[in-house]
């Protein structure tokens, strides 16, 4: 009896140079060749090659143009200095002088007194390049690159200091200025929305220094800062902070600061001070100035700090003021009588409305040698 086989097709034969495998090369080569480039292009070599051109072609105009000066050379390692690398500049600029050297032993007739001149100052200048190279080596960025992550960090303080959306009822104005105008300063503002939007936080922070010398601790405390606030209750805040900057062990690492927790429903106001100037609030019934004096030591000095808690309310109409020392202590004045008037200033300010008015206050109290905060709170 004559059984049925089933027809099994055959595996197709693929041979090496099949479509399937060409194009599972061709996918590894490119994305081989697309990293090389890249790595080529993040290494910095490609500037290079082209400023180490630019300073090759000068040397050879030297013969074709005999009244090109030789501190022409000094354009390639200005513009090196600005976008190399800290690792590749210095052989940049050492390149850059020996080009130099070929030049002027290879036609000693362009040497001139005037020109042994400007061959001794393009020395010295790739001499100042090349130090400023090492400091830069510690960073690790170049000269452009390292500016730009400043101003990102400087932007960030600055956002910071943006007041959270508010009710319609309530306005905020927060102003920071520098000491110098500086684009840092050891004076931030942090603020935040907690309880489903219902408490407003806002702290105020003196580092101490002014400044870019207070700049870096600065921009450490106030993402610090601006993460406790939105993440622990209002009356934890100035303890966390204070453990923070006691583990931070800083020879130079206390700060002042004052912490305001609001109600924006009811106005009620709950006021923290950590060695800071105190809150004036301006009650709109009676025109008069309120300060609240909330006791409290200098975050960072001392280990389970405790910090007392002065309430208030405010009343539709009524402006509170929290500042830093900028703004009223000087070398020739006591802080008190600093106080007094800012607060003066306030009231004439504020009688001409309240929009910008912390840019207004700042504008006429103060002194331009220190740094400055104000925030402007008011209840429509």
């Amino acid at each position: 009896m004559q059984t049925a086989r089933e027809a099994v097709p055959a595996a197709p034969n693929r041979r090496a140079g099949s479509p399937a495998r060409s194009s599972s090369s061709a996918r590894r080569l490119g994305r081989g060749r697309s990293l090389a480039v890249r790595r080529v292009r993040e290494s910095g070599l490609v500037p290079a090659l082209l400023i180490g051109t630019a300073s090759v072609l000068i040397a050879v105009a030297q013969y074709v143009v005999p009244e090109l000066p030789l501190v022409a050379l000094l354009v390639p390692m200005v513009v090196a200095s600005q976008v190399l690398a800290p690792r590749v500049l210095p052989w940049l600029v050492v390149f850059v002088l020996g080009v130099l050297a070929v030049v002027v032993s290879a036609k000693p007739s362009l040497l001139s007194e005037q020109r042994v001149g400007g061959v001794v100052v393009v020395f010295l200048i790739g001499l100042v390049i090349l130090l400023a190279s090492f400091r830069r080596t510690t960073l690790g960025v170049a000269g452009i690159r390292g500016e730009s992550m400043l101003v990102d960090l400087r932007d960030r303080i600055h956002h910071q200091a943006r007041m959270p959306r508010l009710p319609e009822d309530w306005y905020a104005e927060a102003v920071m200025r520098s000491a110098g105008g500086s684009s840092f300063a050891g004076d931030f503002i942090v603020a935040s929305r907690i309880s489903g939007g219902r408490l407003l936080q806002v702290a105020v922070v003196d580092v101490s220094g002014k400044g870019e010398q207070a700049g870096s601790r600065s921009l450490l405390l106030s993402g610090a800062f601006g993460g406790l606030l939105g993440a622990l209750p209002p009356p934890a805040f100035l303890s966390a902070a204070n453990d923070y900057l006691v583990r931070q062990d800083w020879s130079e690492g206390f700060a002042t600061a004052v912490h305001v927790c609001v109600d924006l429903e009811t106005g009620e106001v709950e006021v923290r001070s950590a060695g800071h100037p105190p809150a004036a609030q301006l009650r709109a019934g009676s025109g008069r100035w309120v300060l609240h004096e909330a006791a409290g030591p200098v975050l960072g000095l001392v280990d389970d700090a405790e910090f007392t808690v002065v309430r208030d309310r405010m009343r539709p109409g009524d402006t509170l003021l929290l500042f830093t020392d900028g703004l009223v202590e000087t070398p020739h004045r006591d802080i008190a009588l600093g106080i007094d008037r800012l607060l003066g200033q306030g009231t004439r300010v504020l009688r001409g409305g309240v929009e910008s008015a912390a840019t207004r206050i700042v504008d006429a109290a103060g002194a331009a040698n220190d740094d400055r905060a104000l925030l402007v709170l008011h209840r429509r």
